[in-house]
C-alpha cells in the first residue's frame, strides 16, 4: 500500500478552518458592534426626539402662562373699572340727595338760628352754628326729627355766650345722619 502523507493536508485543513473561525468572529464582532451602534443611535433618536417634545411643551406652557398672567391682569382691570364705575354711580344717584340736603336744611332751620359751618362724612352730618337761645336749638332738633331727609339728631354741644353786655346767645353743634326718603330710594 502506498503511504499517503494526510499531515499537510490536515494542517492546511486546520489553518482554513483557524482563519475561517477568525473571520467568523470578526465578523460576528463587526455585526454585534454595528447592532449596538444601531441600538444606541435609535435610543439617542429616541431620547433626542423626546426632548424635542419637551422643549416645545415648555414653550407652549410659558406662552401659556403668560397668557393666563395677561388674564389676571384683565380681570384685575376689570374689577377697578368694575368699581369705578359703582362709584361713579353712587355719585349719580347722591347727587340729586345733595340738593335735597341743603334745600331741607334752610326750610328746617328756626327764625334767630343760622349755621357757621357743615361737616358731612358719609350719610353723617356735623353742623355748627349760633342760635337766639336755647329753645330755638330745641326747635331746631324737632324739625330735624320730623325732615324725611335728615335723621337722628344728637346735641354734642351746647354753650352760652352772650356773657355780659346783654347780647344772649347760644354756639351749638350738632351730629345728626343724611337718609333718602323710602319713596325717593325706590326711583
Amino acid at each position: 500500500m502506498a503511504r499517503i502523507n494526510l499531515l499537510p493536508w490536515r494542517e492546511k485543513l486546520r489553518k482554513q478552518r483557524q482563519r475561517d473561525f477568525g473571520l467568523m468572529t470578526l465578523v460576528a464582532l463587526v455585526v454585534t458592534l454595528l447592532g449596538m451602534g444601531y441600538w444606541h443611535w435609535f435610543n439617542q433618536s429616541l431620547i433626542d426626539h423626546q426632548n424635542d417634545r419637551n422643549r416645545f411643551l415648555e414653550k407652549e406652557i410659558a406662552k401659556v402662562d403668560k397668557e393666563i398672567r395677561e388674564i389676571r391682569d384683565l380681570e384685575q382691570t376689570r374689577q377697578k373699572l368694575i368699581a369705578r364705575m359703582k362709584v361713579i354711580e353712587d355719585l349719580q344717584v347722591s347727587r340729586p340727595q345733595i340738593v335735597h340736603l341743603f334745600d331741607e336744611m334752610v326750610t328746617i332751620i328756626p327764625d334767630g338760628a343760622y349755621l357757621t359751618k357743615a361737616t358731612q362724612k358719609g350719610q353723617n352730618l356735623v353742623l355748627q352754628g349760633r342760635a337766639q337761645s336755647n329753645a330755638r336749638v330745641s326747635t331746631y332738633m324737632r324739625n330735624i326729627e320730623s325732615s324725611p331727609w335728615l335723621d337722628r339728631p344728637k346735641l354734642r354741644i351746647i354753650e352760652n355766650t352772650g356773657k355780659g353786655r346783654g347780647a344772649a346767645g347760644s354756639t351749638f353743634q350738632l351730629d345728626l345722619k343724611q337718609v333718602v326718603p323710602k319713596q325717593e330710594s325706590a326711583q
